[in-house]
């Protein structure tokens, strides 16, 4: 991540944090994009602050560049909006929403963390390929098994959003996965049943700070490695076009301007879903 970007995500946090972390659900009738900080008049502080803050041309190169400046920077979200904005609902019918309706959403700034899903390792270097032109942000809301999803096109160089689209968890791509996910990280108990025999295991050395160690972990001493995992909302960045949901998954959890990481492998045989590898 490029320095720009770790100061200003430092300074939105910040102010997040004064003013609570939670992401409020969406309601039928609400406006999908009104997700703000508890504390608004800090966060309206930090958006006019941040106004003032030119986003580099270099950052429409990479998404994760682009989306991080997008949903700190109120006057830069309104500008990079194709308004009026098609939202579809569940029925499949599009409202189309106007410059002057729209409200400021920090995605998941507030929360400090995203989570993303692969089909496999190899497919994490999406994230990293500039030629990537299509890209959905996902927010998954289990409380009420609602998807909302933010479509982002590169249009002559610059990220767009383009279009959002609501719809039932249960018709993800990833439904599956995402409904095994939501019991993993809520249910303890289950979660020690859908482990694998051994679970590889790759971390930090805690004798060498530049080293890293290998190793398994059995069902009995997973409790000392089981990592802290989201299970109200959690957010999905979808590089390119959406694949159908296949046998694996490579769940990871990346802190905002931090460096935590925890990347989570799971495989599905027999029609059950097993943790086989943990990165942290």
């Amino acid at each position: 991540m490029r320095p720009y970007l770790i100061i200003l995500l430092a300074v939105l946090l910040m102010t997040a944090a004064c003013g609570g972390n939670r992401t409020a659900p969406l309601a039928d009738d609400e406006q999908a994009d009104s997700v703000m900080p508890a504390d608004t008049a800090a966060a309206d502080s930090l958006a006019d602050a941040l106004e003032e803050m030119p986003m580099p041309k270099a950052a429409d190169e990479l998404f994760d560049d682009f989306i991080f400046n997008f949903a700190a920077n109120s006057r830069l979200q309104r500008q990079r909006i194709a308004f009026p904005l098609p939202q579809y609902g569940e029925d499949g019918e599009a409202v189309r929403l106007r410059r002057s309706d729209w409200h400021m959403d920090y995605f998941f700034m507030p929360q400090g963390f995203y989570t993303m899903l692969f089909d496999s390792e190899q497919h994490m270097e999406a994230a990293k390929d500039t030629a990537v032109s299509h890209v959905e942000v996902e927010r998954i809301a289990f409380d009420d098994g609602r998807v909302t999803k933010y479509v982002f096109d590169r249009i002559k160089g610059l990220w767009m959003m383009t279009a959002v689209h609501r719809m039932p968890m249960a018709q993800s791509l990833n439904a599956s996965f995402l409904d095994f996910y939501h019991r993993f990280a809520s249910d303890s108990t289950f979660q020690a049943h859908s482990l694998a025999e051994t679970v590889a295991f790759v971390g930090p050395d805690p004798d060498d700070d530049f080293s890293e160690m290998e190793g398994v972990i059995s069902p009995d001493s997973w409790e000392a490695f089981a990592p802290e995992l989201p299970s109200d909302v959690i957010y999905n960045i979808v590089y390119g076009k959406p694949e159908e949901e296949g046998d694996s998954k490579v769940f990871v959890l990346r802190g905002i301007a931090n460096g935590f990481e925890v990347q989570m492998t799971f495989r599905r045989k027999g029609g059950k879903w097993k943790l086989t590898k943990l990165i942290t």
